[in-house]
């Protein structure tokens, strides 16, 4: 998907319709192997020991990396900066495609 690298809308903040640069943003992070509720955290709490089957914090199968994976595209942000306030305002909903070329 082409889109251009400035644009012309509506500013919250000035409450006018202004020139706009268009950012590309990231939509998340990825979850850290110390944070709350992960295997990693709670197998050195000792939750995985003890005898008969260890259900969530036992041995995983071996998978893929293609196999574990169910989405073949990240979703992206679209970020607009306002060129007279110099404010930044996110497009709420992501989209998920393969390629984002600015023009």
């Amino acid at each position: 998907m082409k889109f251009p690298k400035m644009t012309k809308r509506f500013c919250p903040y000035c409450k006018k319709r202004t020139e706009q640069k268009v950012k590309l943003v990231s939509t998340g992070f990825k979850r850290g192997t110390l944070t709350r509720g992960s295997i990693t955290r709670a197998k050195l709490r000792g939750r995985g020991i003890g005898i008969g089957n260890k259900g969530k914090w036992g041995s995983k199968p071996a998978m893929t990396k293609n196999k574990r994976k169910s989405k073949t595209t990240k979703k992206t942000n679209i970020m607009y900066t306002c060129k007279t306030c110099n404010k930044s305002k996110y497009q709420k909903k992501g989209q998920r495609l393969s390629k984002q070329i600015q023009e």
